[in-house]
């Protein structure tokens, strides 16, 4: 999905600055020129907006290697700004994950997490059976869509590169980058092949970029 596709699902807000808030919860690390297309105003007025909402602690800024050259400048909620919509689960979510992993082993928590995603996956199997993986890959595309994910994927040679453009998780993944392995086994489970994370926007990446290899190409 592209960032002008995200204009025709944006809510329609009161004010400018809502809109800029909307747009980095569904695509966290915009740029100015990015949030100026999807909010469909200028990148000057952009500027202003989030100079205000940087000194309101809403928003900040972040330095992101895109290639050779500068790095570019991307903009991202902070704490305060997610709990600005409805859902006021990341303070409390981030808390219970800090407590778990002070109170119990480390492969303790992996191995938890990892039940969580083949659990998931066990809820989809039987709705799977038969589909080539072509349909697999539109079905979890489907289901991350509910979970509150963007996910495009593309075949590329004897591969398939699933991308996750935004992800609901990712203010979350900030502080607890495990629960990052929920959406990597999920996938993994439910293509029947490992998927490969190559990408990761918790590493400056523009999103997430997991790698399945097709049957034909391993043999």
């Amino acid at each position: 999905m592209t960032i002008t596709a995200l204009t025709v699902i944006l809510p329609r807000m009161k004010s400018t600055r809502d809109r800029i808030l909307q747009t980095l919860l569904r695509k966290p690390r915009s740029t100015i020129n990015e949030l100026a297309e999807a909010v469909g105003i200028n990148p000057i007025s952009v500027r202003h907006h989030l100079t205000n909402l940087q000194m309101e602690g809403l928003v900040e800024g972040q330095e992101e290697r895109h290639g050779v050259g500068r790095p570019r400048l991307v903009y991202v909620l902070t704490e305060a700004g997610m709990e600005k919509f409805p859902t006021r689960y990341l303070r409390l979510t981030t808390r219970l994950l800090s407590q778990m992993k002070e109170s119990m082993p480390k492969p303790m928590v992996a191995k938890l997490f990892n039940q969580i995603a083949e659990d998931l996956a066990s809820d989809y199997q039987a709705q799977m059976l038969g589909m080539s993986m072509e349909e697999r890959l539109d079905f979890v595309k489907e289901m991350l869509a509910q979970e509150g994910f963007t996910v495009e994927w593309e075949k590329k040679g004897g591969q398939y590169q699933i991308h996750e453009i935004s992800c609901p998780y990712y203010q979350i993944g900030v502080a607890h980058p495990e629960v990052c392995t929920v959406d990597q086994t999920l996938i993994s489970k439910m293509l029947a092949l490992p998927a490969n994370k190559v990408q990761c926007i918790l590493d400056g990446g523009a999103q997430c970029t997991y790698v399945v290899q097709t049957a034909d190409a391993k043999n």
